[in-house]
């Protein structure tokens, strides 16, 4: 405990009734501790989740579209030919960027 950042105890009660709040209140947005809830309550005066999921969606799909580019290049540099079908491809796949990112900035962070 000598690497604890924060070394000053803050110490009330709650009633049964009171507790519960504060407690569904932590359930709800999935935060890790009590302590880190009635923390953030206190120092900013709010505590609110937001929801990401749709950008870890959006980078899996990026990640999926950059590995096929680079394996398109890579197969370019090897023979040091450019096919049709390639330059197809690399049209789906910008085609496919594009519609992702209009997707993705159409969708607005879920606040709870």
């Amino acid at each position: 405990m000598t690497n604890r950042n924060r070394t000053n105890p803050v110490q009330f009660y709650l009633s049964d009734d009171e507790q519960y709040n504060p407690q569904h209140q932590i359930q709800s947005i999935r935060m890790k501790s009590m302590s880190a809830f009635l923390r953030k309550l206190i120092l900013y005066g709010y505590v609110y989740d937001v929801d990401y999921s749709y950008l870890r969606n959006y980078n899996t799909e990026l990640g999926c579209i950059s590995s096929n580019l680079n394996q398109i290049a890579k197969r370019v540099n090897s023979t040091g030919n450019i096919y049709q079908e390639d330059i197809n491809e690399v049209k789906e796949l910008m085609n496919k960027v594009w519609r992702t990112q209009k997707s993705m900035l159409s969708k607005q962070p879920l606040v709870r």
